[in-house]
């Protein structure tokens, strides 16, 4: 299975969220000398202003550290860790005391040894409010990441391709990269045991292809069916548990869920754009649960915990993503719309509390577009419409696009894809340039978001 490790032994290891007792892969470490010592990384998590968050794995139980050097070259060390086998030799570590508005150069130490190929840059958020208007900055978004395994894969034709996506993305410098879901895909084989979905992260997330990207610029992520469990996958699943476990060692999330509220959703604000990640499986009923149910996708707990964030949340963009899409009325596939009580109730709340600035991210449907859903007269006025983008798939086989009534025209893609977000301008000016690019950097379509196309009224 991991082809460059010499032998192989599995050691009874206990999870480290003390769920349950799993036979975890023990893997004896053995250094290849083209790959080194390090697996996959390093990779920043969530930007803020003064600390970072910096992921990496290693090949094998390791101690190890990060060099990082401000402009000035002034160089400090972070504290060293051990990576083991009960972790899956994954690594989080936080550089604090940072100066906002700097750049730092992040390398890499692994057992005392230092690997300045893999050194990345941090940038820190500048303090902007009470100081400056908000910088312009871009984010990049997408979904859908099958990286093929002929071994575990269905037989036939591949479905995975397109692998040299990762080059644009990496050139476009981007200050953000937001995964929309399905950013690994379980294979049948995998999901028998939990040991089965670690492998599957295992090899994904070393795949040379991505590597140089997700080094590139800080990552978060939310998860769907396919990199939460089966296709289709709802709250049932019952290794649930451990998924999650893998999904906190693998991405640098500035939370997951609440005190006593379990899951993946969490919030943080980049500039003058809010993010709210959602979780649209952990809580789901069933696609095949009867209406009359008031089946739910996202639950209460966490659409109480979305509303309460969107009241207290002055950001003039509010991004709000989730794996699937939450507006259209035609998706056969899964969707918001299988919910229709659960949905209306929440597309009710929100205008009825004229909450301005909303905007939707999703993925899941191989096909990118560009969604604008009118809403109706609210005190006489007529309510600013909702946005919604998606964008899907990286690496994929793509889909067709179905007879969604609220598809901005010419913004359907049926090829593999990404999307930038360029936040930019100045006060009234200040809107949301949306880019949607194949894998060669090509522009497919592009459509820019104004401050009165979001509902504020001023401008």
């Amino acid at each position: 299975m991991i082809r460059h490790l010499q032998r192989r032994e599995f050691l009874q290891t206990s999870c480290t969220l003390g769920v349950v007792g799993l036979l975890l892969p023990g893997l004896a470490w053995s250094e290849n000398r083209a790959m080194g010592p390090l697996h996959a990384g390093p990779m920043a998590g969530y930007p803020a202003e003064r600390s970072a968050r910096i992921w990496l794995q290693s090949r094998g139980p390791a101690r190890v550290q990060l060099l990082f050097r401000d402009r000035q070259g002034s160089a400090r060390r972070s504290e060293a860790m051990d990576t083991r086998a009960s972790t899956w030799y994954t690594a989080q570590i936080t550089l604090d005391d940072l100066t906002p508005g700097q750049e730092y150069q992040v390398t890499p130490l692994i057992d005392g040894r230092e690997l300045p190929h893999a050194t990345i840059r941090v940038k820190t958020p500048a303090l902007w409010r009470w100081r400056s208007p908000p910088p312009d900055f871009s984010v990049l978004t997408g979904s859908c990441a099958y990286i093929n395994d002929p071994l575990y894969d269905r037989p036939g034709k591949p479905y995975g391709g397109g692998y040299e996506i990762y080059q644009p993305m990496t050139a476009e410098q981007a200050d953000l990269m937001v995964w929309l879901g399905d950013n690994l895909y379980f294979r049948e084989g995998d999901l028998s045991s939990p040991e089965g979905m670690a492998l599957r992260y295992w090899s994904d997330r070393s795949f040379a292809p991505l590597q140089q990207f997700l080094r590139s610029t800080a990552q978060v992520a939310i998860w769907d069916d396919h990199d939460y469990g089966p296709n289709d996958s709802d709250s049932s699943f019952v290794f649930k548990g451990q998924a999650l476990s893998l999904f906190q060692h693998y991405w640098n999330n500035p939370s997951y869920g609440l005190p006593g509220i379990p899951g993946n959703f969490t919030q943080f604000s980049l500039y003058d754009a809010d993010f709210f990640l959602l979780d649209d499986r952990w809580y789901r009923d069933a696609d095949a649960a009867l209406l009359s149910t008031h089946k739910v996708q996202f639950g209460k707990a966490q659409l109480d915990w979305l509303k309460n964030a969107l009241l207290d949340s002055h950001a003039r963009f509010k991004l709000i993503a989730a794996g699937g899409q939450m507006l259209n009325d035609d998706d056969a596939h899964e969707g918001w719309n299988h919910y229709p009580e659960e949905r209306q109730e929440f597309l009710s709340w929100l205008q009825d509390n004229r909450i301005p600035g909303v905007i939707f991210l999703s993925g899941d449907r191989h096909i990118s577009e560009l969604m604008r859903r009118p809403r109706p007269r609210y005190n006489g006025k007529q309510d600013y419409p909702l946005w919604e983008i998606t964008s899907s798939p990286l690496n994929s086989s793509p889909a067709r696009g179905d007879k969604n009534p609220y598809r901005v025209p010419q913004t359907l893609v049926e090829e593999r894809n990404y999307v930038r977000l360029d936040f930019r301008g100045q006060g009234k000016d200040r809107q949301l340039l949306v880019s949607c690019k194949g894998t060669q950097g090509q522009l497919y379509w592009q459509h820019a978001i104004t401050g009165k196309d979001l509902g504020y009224e001023s401008v």
